[in-house]
């Protein structure tokens, strides 16, 4: 029996086939519990879960988590994998809910033996990939939030703009919650700049003639809001950014506690120039696919650090990997940036492979990928065999110190 799910938001079909192809049972359900929980049953009536596999456009979400519970094989393929494979059933490119689950079902029939089983992730994996997914969202809606800020500034009053190093730092923020219109900061002195910057702790190493010469300097807008309504729109985007730097805050001190508990931590913690959060990651993205694949390779394919090898008669082509897992991607390059700055073997790797990268007009993003994808060698080596990194064991580098 092959199992075709046709995952939607608001309704499923699911399909059932035999191994000759024939529908054995077919029936549409709501995303409900009750519809789930009877789906559930009624697919138990046609043998036991573990030798019913399901087939389903999704890697994860509520459905892959049910159907993993029940005991179920779950099959997810790519929609794009999929929807090449469409052509075996019709030309005329007709397509239907209930059709899409027969279609799958038949596709894990004929074609399930190259498909991967997926592998259900560890509740401590899953913990950690849910916090620094959320900090992840919360970090782009800092910038996007910044972005606004900056342009609202730029629109009705230029000069706090690029008066410290960041926008979204305290600093900054604290300055526009003091003074948030050019009125309010018109008697703005040096004596008062000084104070300012002393009872906020100011780093930056300018003196306060200086930064009141970059405040003064900036453009006038030549149309400007009423001091009351600017003053509203600042504060309000100085509040959203407080919340946001808050709530980021704690996800991070909640991430640092969850990883310090996760067992595998160990294994990746003295990586050079991992930190907190890319540790977590590298744990919570990198972790599953190195779970479910059989080698360093298929890791480096999914994480997106391979490229894709392009080669018909006389056209050959090495590309770069759009279908990939972006999370662990960015996870396993942010590593790999950062580790260029603390490993003198990364470093090495990276610059070689960046002389060639441009010897052939490819960016430095395609060097950083190299780096990555040697990195993931060790990583995985690590994982599997349960031995904590040690740069004095890694035998790249102990060749490039002995040189």
């Amino acid at each position: 029996m092959f199992v075709g799910w046709d995952w939607a938001s608001a309704s499923h079909d699911v399909t059932v086939i035999d191994d000759r192809g024939t529908v054995i049972d077919h029936w549409s359900i709501q995303h409900s519990e009750d519809d789930f929980s009877a789906a559930m049953t009624r697919l138990s009536s046609h043998g036991a879960p573990a030798e019913l596999p399901v087939i389903i456009e999704r890697f994860s979400g509520l459905v892959v988590d049910r159907l993993l519970k029940a005991g179920h094989p779950v099959v997810p393929v790519h929609p794009t994998a999929f929807h090449a494979a469409r052509p075996r059933w019709g030309a005329s490119g007709a397509k239907s809910d209930p059709g899409d689950s027969y279609k799958l079902a038949d596709y894990l029939r004929t074609d399930g033996h190259r498909l991967r089983r997926l592998v259900p992730v560890d509740s401590g994996l899953r913990e950690l990939q849910a916090l620094v997914r959320l900090r992840d969202d919360h970090v782009r809606a800092r910038t996007a939030a910044g972005n606004q800020l900056g342009a609202l500034l730029e629109q009705h009053w230029p000069g706090p703009k690029n008066l410290f190093c960041s926008l979204v730092s305290d600093i900054a923020l604290d300055f526009l919650t003091d003074y948030p219109t050019p009125q309010s900061a018109a008697r703005l002195g040096e004596a008062r700049m000084a104070a300012f910057c002393k009872r906020h702790a100011y780093r930056g190493g300018k003196p306060a003639s200086a930064l009141l010469a970059r405040l003064r300097s900036a453009p006038v807008a030549p149309v400007s809001l009423p001091a009351d309504v600017l003053t509203a729109l600042i504060t309000a985007q100085v509040q959203l950014l407080r919340s946001l730097q808050t709530t980021i805050a704690q996800l991070e001190t909640t991430i640092k506690v969850r990883l310090a508990r996760h067992p595998r931590a160990i294994l990746l913690a003295e990586l050079s120039g991992v930190g907190t959060i890319n540790l977590a990651q590298l744990l919570a993205e990198v972790g599953p696919v190195l779970d479910r694949v059989e080698s360093a390779e298929q890791a480096a394919a999914e994480c997106g650090a391979a490229p894709v090898t392009k080669a018909s008669g006389k056209t050959h082509g090495v590309y770069f990997r759009w279908a990939a897992n972006t999370r662990a991607r960015k996870a396993i390059t942010a590593f790999a940036h950062n580790s260029r700055m603390q490993s003198p073997w990364a470093a090495s790797l990276y610059a070689s492979a960046r002389a060639r990268a441009r010897a052939r007009g490819k960016r430095n993003p395609h060097a950083t990928r190299i780096v990555a994808r040697a990195w993931l060698r060790v990583i995985w080596a690590c994982w599997h065999n349960a031995t904590p990194y040690d740069p004095r064991s890694h035998p790249a580098a102990q060749r490039l110190t002995a040189t």
